[in-house]
């Protein structure tokens, strides 16, 4: 194959030599991604799921659990998903799992990302309108306009997501390697560099620039105005926020870095070498943010660490009274089983 072949390919994957099996062309780049995906996997799951339990079914439904609580499905979902991708990694960039499974893997990423974003957004904006605009928040802050709004973000981040669904496509490459690429549909080169620069730029505006210019504002304005700055700067929902934006953009700006470089590919061919390893590790970091949302949770949070406590403490004592209670039946029998015992054997001496 030529480069011009390649034109129509996302540099998301190392492609093996002929002579290579899949497995043996991964590169120690990818090695380190693959353990990204897995950590972001092994703890997203439980730390994700355990956010929805308390704010979707524990804690009282407020404005701020709510922008927390569709954070944390955005994360759920995605890390739903990521074993796909881990083994698409672990078998040396082949993709088992169809078309299908290709477009919706990908768009479940760019879900996560967008609808991610959007919310922490919101989440900025609404900590400022609430204590910079106290008679509008208390006029319209509501848990019914919270829900529309939440709405109205999941429907936005699936369209620019969307294309995901269209383009992404499966192609068996060198030595019957399946992979997971960005297909344009077409054989013109200028459309194609269009379509892909269409693509990429939208999601840095409405993924990355955007959501970064609001938040800063919204901070800025919020650490001018607010007089009383002690009341601001103690809260422990501030910090939360804080920490919560900086890991999204600490994660996510190399992703959108190398995406950007990867357009230039189209022109240098000397910047292949550096995305087949560079893109893996970035968008491996990117999805690191998906496990650490709950993480922040807990070391940030006094009530979320009360709760988890109290929770954890409530099936300790549940399951050490089960235990006990199955030893005192135990033993219940036990002592009725001897009792019974001497009657059944002198019934049976006579």
């Amino acid at each position: 194959m030529t480069f011009e072949d390649f034109e129509n390919y996302s540099y998301f994957y190392d492609l093996p030599e002929e002579d290579e099996s899949p497995q043996s062309s991964l590169s120690i780049a990818h090695m380190i991604s693959l353990s990204f995906y897995s950590v972001a996997f092994l703890l997203g799951v439980p730390g994700n799921a355990i956010v929805i339990w308390f704010m979707g079914f524990k804690w009282d439904k407020s404005v701020s659990t709510l922008w927390f609580l569709n954070l944390a499905i955005a994360d759920f979902i995605f890390v739903l998903f990521l074993p796909l991708y881990i083994t698409y990694v672990a078998m040396g960039f082949h993709w088992p799992f169809g078309k299908w499974l290709c477009k919706m893997n990908s768009f479940i990423a760019l879900l996560n990302m967008f609808a991610s974003v959007f919310f922490l957004t919101f989440i900025s904006l609404d900590r400022y309108i609430r204590l910079v605009h106290p008679v509008f928040s208390y006029k319209y802050r509501t848990v019914r306009n919270t829900l529309i709004l939440s709405g109205i973000i999941w429907m936005s981040a699936a369209v620019i997501g969307g294309p995901a669904l269209y383009f992404r496509d499966t192609a068996t490459v060198l030595n019957n390697v399946t992979i997971c690429y960005n297909n344009f549909h077409v054989h013109d080169r200028e459309l194609i560099l269009l379509t892909h620069h269409i693509l990429i730029w939208v999601r840095l505006a409405f993924g990355y620039l955007f959501p970064l210019v609001t938040m800063v504002i919204c901070y800025s304005l919020l650490i001018v105005k607010v007089k009383r700055r002690t009341v601001l700067t103690s809260s422990r929902l501030f910090w939360t926020i804080i920490a919560v934006v900086v890991a999204f953009f600490v994660c996510w700006t190399p992703y959108h870095i190398f995406s950007i470089v990867e357009l230039s590919a189209h022109h240098d061919e000397n910047l292949h070498d550096l995305l087949q390893d560079g893109i893996p590790l970035s968008t491996g970091l990117g999805f690191i943010n998906s496990c650490l949302n709950p993480i922040l949770y807990v070391l940030i949070s006094k009530k979320f660490q009360a709760q988890v406590k109290t929770t954890v403490s409530e099936v300790l004592k549940l399951a050490l009274w089960e235990v006990s209670r199955s030893g005192t039946v135990s033993e219940q029998l036990w002592s009725s089983d001897n009792t019974h015992a001497p009657v059944h054997y002198c019934e049976t001496a006579q």
